[in-house]
């Protein structure tokens, strides 16, 4: 049931993880695709994520969510991380997004290899989440993230390192 906008909200220690995915895209070089996000002032890069559908495994969630943020589906899933991994979003923000029903989320990590040029990689998407996109060397990428989810891209880099 979703908590109506006006009541109070939740004790952030007391709000549960969203389910999530997230999608490491990795290209021929073995580069992978991260994207700057369009609601963000900073630069702050992130690969591909999104909420797991009631309807929708996970799996079915990570290629649904790489269509509808980067408007391709020329990819194949590679490998899968074997844990879910959480992170906490900064209190403030946690208060404003997803009406303050989550403390951050919790992710099932996909690695795929980008089968199409970078010409398929179209972020006009029906609903546009990025404005910028760009290929960085896997052993960079904690360094260009926003800092609350740098501990999990380091964990998610771990787990996929040995594919390039």
């Amino acid at each position: 049931m979703t908590q109506p906008l006006n009541d109070p909200l939740i004790p952030f220690s007391e709000r549960p993880y969203r389910a999530c995915v997230g999608i490491m895209l990795l290209n021929a070089a073995g580069q992978v695709l991260v994207a700057q996000r369009i609601d963000q002032r900073a630069e702050a890069w992130q690969m591909p994520q999104g909420g797991v559908e009631n309807n929708e495994t996970p799996r079915q969630a990570a290629l649904r969510e790489l269509e509808e943020e980067i408007g391709t589906n020329k990819a194949e899933i590679i490998a899968e991380c074997e844990d879910w991994i959480p992170y906490d979003l900064p209190k403030d923000l946690a208060d404003k997004v997803w009406h303050g029903r989550y403390r951050g989320q919790t992710q099932k990590w996909f690695a795929m290899r980008f089968l199409g040029t970078d010409a398929d990689i179209n972020l006009a998407t029906a609903e546009p989440e990025f404005d910028a996109w760009k290929w960085t060397p896997m052993t960079t990428l904690v360094d260009v993230v926003v800092a609350f989810k740098r501990e999990n891209y380091a964990k998610v880099v771990d787990g996929f390192r040995h594919l390039v």
